[in-house]
């Protein structure tokens, strides 16, 4: 079943995100669907300007991700990486040369005054996508983690040291915390059918797109309903740290947690039909619950998913 004329714009972080951001480009006009991406992991290595999620994103989108690592680009060469090595570089953070490709093409056009909002039109178009992909704004917004061993930024502590510190506060900085007009234009849209917010981690992935304080008011203002899909299933997290973070911070791993992470933002959540006894807990906030199977691995369970969304955005309109 397609959807031609359902307007819905989607929060997404990386992986985990971006697999109901497929579902939902299979099943919409794509240019019904915008995506707000994170750009709190957005950082300068080797002297390129990297958008991990983004990317992640838009490969995911296109078809061409790496499916076994969720990251970077299939079918991926190392050659300029191995150079780089032998030269004494220091290669913590991989690079294919596909990928460099990007990169190299993203500074270049930063070093020309270009906004990343644009930046990011010309790659989706690039890559024959006509969904929105719009990051969350075009001025750097860093997401700081305070840990054991002080302030660790993103990328230092999910890539480099592999999640191992224990968190005990998550800081968003920027000197320019501002959302992009096409963002703006996006979420005031008269035409908007609903909001996903897709089980990204909501810590590290949603909540830098929330720290932009014209984005939350927007969204906590919109009068079409708005969706989560929880990334909990059962006590853990369908992917990444969520559950460990979760857990060094004090927050009881549950889909109830994240209804009431969200609470004021959305009208319903999407949980595991494993976790339905949570249901009652979550409705006596004033959230809508729908039960589904939300680990999904193949192209068909994220279309399912992203069905059951809009499904769900329909009932609550109703």
């Amino acid at each position: 079943m397609k959807y031609p004329d359902t307007k819905i714009v989607a929060l997404c972080g990386g992986i985990g995100g971006a697999k109901l951001a497929l579902g939902l480009n299979n099943i919409l006009d794509q240019k019904n669907l915008s995506i707000i991406t994170n750009t709190g992991d957005d950082f300068l290595y080797l002297g390129f300007y990297i958008c991990p999620d983004i990317d992640t994103v838009i490969y995911t989108l296109a078809g061409v991700n790496n499916p076994d690592t969720g990251w970077g680009r299939e079918d991926e060469t190392w050659k300029t990486l191995d150079v780089l090595k032998e030269l004494g570089a220091d290669t913590w953070f991989q690079l294919g040369d596909k990928d460099l490709a990007l990169h190299l093409f993203r500074s270049k056009e930063k070093r020309k005054g270009e906004l990343l909002t644009t930046i990011t039109r010309k790659i989706t178009n690039k890559f024959g996508l006509k969904t929105n992909v719009l990051p969350m704004s075009n001025h750097a917004v860093q997401t700081i983690l305070e840990t054991e061993n002080g302030e660790i930024s993103f990328q230092d502590y999910f890539v480099r040291q592999k999640c191992r510190p224990k968190v005990s506060n998550i800081l968003f900085k920027s000197k320019k915390p501002v959302a992009t007009d096409a963002v703006k234009k996006t979420l005031s849209d008269k035409k908007l059918d609903g909001i996903i917010f897709c089980p990204s981690n909501p810590y590290l992935s949603i909540d830098p797109i929330l720290s932009i304080n014209k984005i939350k008011k927007l969204i906590e203002n919109q009068k079409k309903p708005r969706v989560v899909v929880s990334p909990i299933v059962g006590n853990d997290s369908v992917k990444g740290p969520t559950s460990k973070i979760m857990n060094e911070m004090g927050i009881e791993v549950s889909s109830v947690s994240i209804a009431e992470h969200y609470k004021g933002l959305i009208d319903g959540i999407i949980i595991d039909k494993s976790d339905g006894e949570q249901a009652d807990k979550i409705k006596e906030m004033g959230i809508e619950v729908k039960l589904s199977k939300i680990i999904v691995k193949t192209k068909e369970e994220k279309t399912r998913l992203a069905k059951e969304s809009i499904e769900f955005i329909q009932e609550i309109a109703s």
